[in-house]
């Protein structure tokens, strides 16, 4: 071997442990809980501040989210667009669960269902205002991020699983 295939390999082996020191620098700065919990957090806002424009009060939907339902949004399919089938229910569906799922979230209970439903919610809402989609998609990343890693330490599924002894997987 020559000397400078020899000091290309040092170079390259130095290079090499350089790079794996600074990535697990990096990930020591943001752990799995961390992200997991701001994942739940920056999920939650956006739905639950929606959700809490449509009530008036306890179970009293606003007129304003109904009327959005029943004269405003559309479903852009193909053929379409179509109006909402059941305005009023769909309203109430929508603000319930823009309440809901939140909470779950931020407490980190049911999370991966809570995440399911926020996605659907997602398509839902994508289908409904199309121009939106840069946003639609941050939020698709984020609901299938908690559905793929679960919620993560700070949470109550984790407590509720360690309590119960069961096996713990996020």
């Amino acid at each position: 071997m020559s000397a400078s295939s020899s000091r290309n390999s040092v170079n390259a082996t130095d290079l090499s442990h350089w790079a794996r020191r600074a990535n697990r620098a990096v990930g020591a700065l943001a752990p799995l809980w961390l992200a997991q919990l701001v994942l739940r957090f920056g999920l939650a806002v956006p739905f639950f501040r929606s959700g809490m424009s449509k009530w008036d009060g306890f179970l009293q939907l606003n007129d304003v989210a109904v009327l959005l339902f029943s004269s405003e949004f559309q479903l852009h399919l193909p053929g379409g667009p179509y109006p909402y089938p059941a305005p009023a229910v769909m309203a109430f569906a929508a603000g319930s669960a823009e309440i809901l799922l939140p909470i779950l979230l931020v407490f980190g209970l049911a999370t991966r269902f809570a995440a399911l439903g926020l996605l659907v919610m997602t398509a839902v809402v994508q289908l409904t205002v199309p121009d939106g989609w840069p946003i639609h998609i941050t939020w698709a990343a984020m609901a299938l991020g908690l559905m793929a890693s679960g919620p993560g330490k700070l949470s109550l599924d984790h407590l509720l699983c360690t309590w119960r002894g069961g096996p713990n997987k996020g």
